[in-house]
């Protein structure tokens, strides 16, 4: 085993540490009473108190623990000084669902080296679920254990299930798009947030189409996704570590497909 494998290993461990910690911290928050505050001067963009709590911990951590990585987080804004490793958090990925209480919710931690992500997870304290993506393996682990992860494998639009997250995500052209591939899916559904892309990788979902995402929203997914066996890129094949469009779908054929529909 190479010294890089040791130190991968090592911030696997602390990446999970982390999840159980901003777990803890969820929880207490959950259908509870907190503070609410508005980002958006012209709409409604929801930050809790459990935002701020959870991203304090976790960022606090990270920076004592391992002063020189660089870190992206989503309420807090960025520490980057050109790095090897670089963290990126969003606390609760969902808060629209944390308000109304229900549990489709994530706290999304991803670590990048050099520009490619290495490993992600999405905690779910409420349902005592933990996602974990790396060069390993995709997983699920709960009070069970521990269950490799797998894509459904579809290959046909026609028997695909479509999941994002809300219908105001897009307009103009994108709302065409998005249209577009509705019709050609079996079915679709809004609302899930970063659960969506979990049962993506579980194999309960299909394809998972948004934009306007950022980095932090869909970087700690990524390897949950493609150790699962999913295809994930932007609406135009691209990268999607800067956030932006985003299609995933749970096979090669099924995402080319899926981005035939989104550009026809």
């Amino acid at each position: 085993m190479s010294a890089r494998d040791d130190i991968l290993i090592e911030l696997e461990g602390f990446a999970l540490e982390l999840a159980h910690t901003a777990g803890g911290i969820a929880e207490a928050y959950f259908r509870s009473h907190f503070a609410v505050d508005n980002k958006d001067e012209s709409g409604f963009d929801p930050v809790t108190s459990a935002d701020h709590a959870i991203e304090k911990v976790l960022r606090e951590t990270i920076q004592s623990t391992y002063p020189n990585h660089d870190i992206v987080a989503e309420e807090s804004g960025s520490t980057l000084t050109g790095a090897d490793f670089c963290w990126y958090i969003d606390p609760i990925d969902g808060t629209r669902a944390f308000l109304m209480g229900s549990p489709l919710w994530g706290t999304l931690v991803g670590l990048t080296e050099s520009g490619k992500a290495v490993f992600g997870l999405l905690a779910q304290p409420v349902l005592g679920e933990l996602f974990f993506g790396s060069p390993a393996g995709s997983w699920l682990i709960n009070n069970s254990g521990r269950r490799r992860l797998e894509s459904s494998r579809c290959s046909e639009i026609s028997k695909a299930r479509l999941a994002s997250t809300h219908p105001n995500l897009f307009s103009g052209t994108e709302a065409a798009a998005y249209e577009q591939l509705t019709e050609a899916c079996l079915l679709d559904r809004f609302g899930g947030d970063c659960y969506n892309y979990a049962m993506l990788a579980a194999g309960f979902v299909d394809i998972v189409a948004e934009t306007g995402l950022n980095s932090f929203d869909i970087v700690p997914l990524v390897p949950i996704l493609e150790h699962a066996g999913c295809t994930v890129t932007s609406w135009d094949g691209g990268s999607v570590l800067e956030g932006g469009s985003v299609v995933a779908a749970a096979s090669p054929e099924l995402h080319e497909q899926a981005l035939k529909q989104l550009n026809a």
